[in-house]
C-alpha cells in the first residue's frame, strides 16, 4: 500500500492532527469510564434507559440544527471571497434559528423524548440545550478549518465528559430521577463555552458584518445533502436505541445504552480525524487532485481500521467482565456489546469514504445512506420479532438491532468504497490482510484469560486487556506498518496543524 499520490505535507498534517485527536480520544475514554460506572452503579438501568431515550431526541435535533455545517463549513470557507469571520458568523446565525425551532418542537411535544411522565424542575428545560450543542459543533468546525484541533480536544475530550462524570455524582443525592439529564445539560453548557472562547480568539467579532438572509438561506439549502448525510449517519448509530424504546421496558434500553456507549468509543476514532481530514480533502479537491484524496482516505482508513480493530478485541473478548464492571445487571448486554464493537470496525471504511463522498457525490452518498438505514431498521424489527417468536428472553432479543447494524454497515462500506474508488480513479480501501492475522493472534491470547475460573474474572481486565492489545499491536507494527503509517507516531514540524 502506498501513499505516493498524496503530498507529504498532507500525510504529515493528517498524522499530526490524528495524534492530537487520538490523544483527545484517550482523554475522552478516561473521562467517560467514570460516567458509565457512576450511571450504572448509582442510577441503575431503568433511569439510564429513560435518560438515553431523551438524549436521542435532543442530539438528533441539535444535529439537524447545524444544517450540515459541521462538514459543510470547511467547503464554504474554502470557496468564499468574503471574510471568513463573516461566513462563520452566518453559520452560527443559521444554527441559532434552527435550534430555536427544534427546541420549540420538543417543548411542544415532550413525549418525543419521554415515554412516561415529563420531568419537572431543571430537567424540563433539556430541549433548550440544543443551541449550545449546535454552536459548539460549528465553532469547532470553524477552528478545525484553521487547523486548531486543541479546542476540539479540550471541549469534547476534557470539558464535556469530565463535567458530566463529576456532576452526576452529587446530583444523584439531589435529584436521583433527573440527575443524569441535569448533568448532561451542564456538560453541554461547559462544552460550548470551551468552544466559543477559542473561536472568538481566532475569528473575532466580525467588523462590518451584517447577517445576509439570502446568503444564510443559500448556505442552508446548499448544505441540505450534508445535513441529511449527518442525520442519517447519526440515526444509523442511534435508531436501534429508539426501536428498543418502543418494544422493551426502559431497563432493557439502559443495558443496551451502556453497551452502546462502550462500543461507540472506538467509533470516535474516526471522528477524531474528521476535523483535519475534511479541510485537507476540500483543499485538494479545489486543486483537482483526486488521486491525493484517494490516498488520504486510504491512509486514514487503515489507521482507523487498525485502531478500532484493537479496541474491539479488547472490549469483546472479555466482554462479560467489561459489562460487569458497570454493574451486575449490565452483563446481559455482553452479546450486544460484541456485535456493536464489530459493527464499528466494519463501518470504518464507509465512514472514511463518506468524508470525501459528501463533497464529490453528496446526493449519491445521501441516497446510499438512506437506503441502508431503511435496511437496518427493517432488519432490526425482523430479528426482534423472529427471536420473540422463538421464545428467546428479552436480553437476547435486544441484541437484534446490534446484529442489524453490523450487517448494514458492512454492506454500506462495500458500496461506498466501490463508488468513491470509481469517482477518484483509485482504490480507497484501508484494509490489509495483516489485520486479520493480528486479530487472530489477539483472540488466541485473550482466550487464555477468558478460560480462567469466574473467581479470577478480574484477571481478564487487569492482565488480559494489556496482553490482548500488546499482541495485536506487535503484529500490526511488524507486519502491517510501513513508513507512511509510522508518520502517525513521528513528530513532523511545520505541517500547519495547530496543537
Amino acid at each position: 500500500m502506498t501513499t505516493a499520490n498524496a503530498p507529504a505535507d498532507d500525510i504529515a498534517a493528517l498524522a499530526k492532527g490524528g495524534r492530537t485527536n487520538v490523544l483527545g480520544f484517550a482523554l475522552r475514554l478516561a473521562a467517560r469510564v467514570p460516567f458509565l460506572f457512576v450511571a450504572g452503579r448509582l442510577y441503575g438501568a431503568e433511569t439510564v434507559g429513560k435518560f438515553a431515550l431523551a438524549v436521542v431526541a435532543v442530539e438528533l435535533a441539535a444535529l439537524v440544527a447545524t444544517l450540515g455545517m459541521k462538514r459543510g463549513l470547511a467547503q464554504a470557507l474554502s470557496t468564499t471571497e468574503r471574510p471568513h469571520a463573516h461566513v462563520a458568523w452566518d453559520a452560527l446565525v443559521v444554527a441559532l434559528f434552527a435550534s430555536i425551532i427544534a427546541s420549540m418542537l420538543l417543548f411542544s411535544f415532550p413525549q418525543i423524548m419521554y415515554r412516561g411522565a415529563v420531568p419537572s424542575g431543571v430537567a424540563f428545560w433539556m430541549p433548550a440545550i440544543i443551541v449550545a450543542i449546535a454552536w459548539s459543533d460549528i465553532s469547532l468546525a470553524a477552528l478545525a478549518y484553521r487547523h486548531n484541533l486543541r479546542a476540539t480536544v479540550t471541549a469534547r475530550a476534557v470539558i464535556e465528559p469530565w463535567t458530566i462524570s463529576l456532576a452526576s455524582v452529587p446530583l444523584w443525592y439531589v435529584d436521583p430521577a433527573s440527575g443524569l439529564e441535569i448533568a448532561y445539560m451542564l456538560s453541554m453548557l461547559a462544552a460550548v463555552v470551551a468552544s466559543l472562547i477559542p473561536f472568538l480568539r481566532s475569528y473575532g467579532v466580525p467588523v462590518g458584518w451584517k447577517p445576509r438572509l439570502a446568503t444564510i438561506a443559500g448556505l442552508a439549502w446548499q448544505n441540505v445533502p450534508l445535513a441529511g448525510a449527518d442525520a442519517i449517519e447519526w440515526a444509523t448509530r442511534n435508531v436501534d436505541r429508539f426501536i428498543l424504546g418502543q418494544l422493551f421496558p426502559p431497563a432493557i434500553v439502559g443495558i443496551y445504552y451502556m453497551a452502546q456507549q462502550i462500543a461507540s468509543l472506538p467509533g470516535r476514532l474516526k471522528t477524531s480525524f474528521d476535523p483535519i481530514l475534511g479541510p485537507v480533502i476540500t483543499q485538494r479537491l479545489a486543486m483537482g487532485d483526486r488521486a491525493a484524496v484517494a490516498a488520504q482516505v486510504r491512509q486514514v482508513g487503515f489507521w482507523i481500521l487498525a485502531a478500532q480493530g484493537g479496541l474491539a478485541l479488547m472490549g469483546s473478548i472479555p466482554g462479560k467482565a467489561v459489562m460487569g464492571t458497570i454493574g451486575p445487571q449490565f452483563v446481559y448486554g455482553t452479546a450486544a456489546l460484541a456485535f456493536l464493537l464489530t459493527a464499528e470496525v466494519l463501518a470504518a471504511t464507509a465512514s472514511t469514504c463518506e468524508s470525501a463522498l459528501v463533497y464529490v457525490a453528496r446526493h449519491w452518498n445521501l441516497l446510499i445512506s438512506g437506503v441502508m438505514l431503511g435496511v437496518q431498521v427493517a432488519l432490526s424489527f425482523a430479528l426482534i420479532y423472529l427471536m420473540r417468536g422463538w421464545g428467546w428472553p428479552d436480553n437476547y432479543q435486544a441484541a437484534g438491532p446490534a446484529i442489524a447494524l453490523m450487517l448494514s454497515l458492512a454492506l454500506t462500506s462495500l458500496i461506498k468504497a466501490w463508488l468513491l474508488g470509481r469517482l477518484l480513479g483509485a482504490s480507497v480501501s484501508g484494509w490489509r490482510w495483516q489485520l486479520a492475522v493480528a486479530a487472530g493472534v489477539a483472540i488466541v491470547v485473550g482466550s487464555v484469560f477468558t478460560a480462567l475460573p469466574q473467581s479470577l474474572e478480574w484477571a481478564e481486565l487487569v492482565f488480559g486487556l494489556p496482553a490482548i492489545v500488546a499482541s495485536y499491536l506487535f503484529v500490526i507494527w511488524r507486519l502491517a506498518f510501513g513508513p507512511e503509517d509510522r508518520a502517525l507516531f513521528a513528530q513532523k514540524p511545520k505541517t500547519g496543524v495547530r496543537v
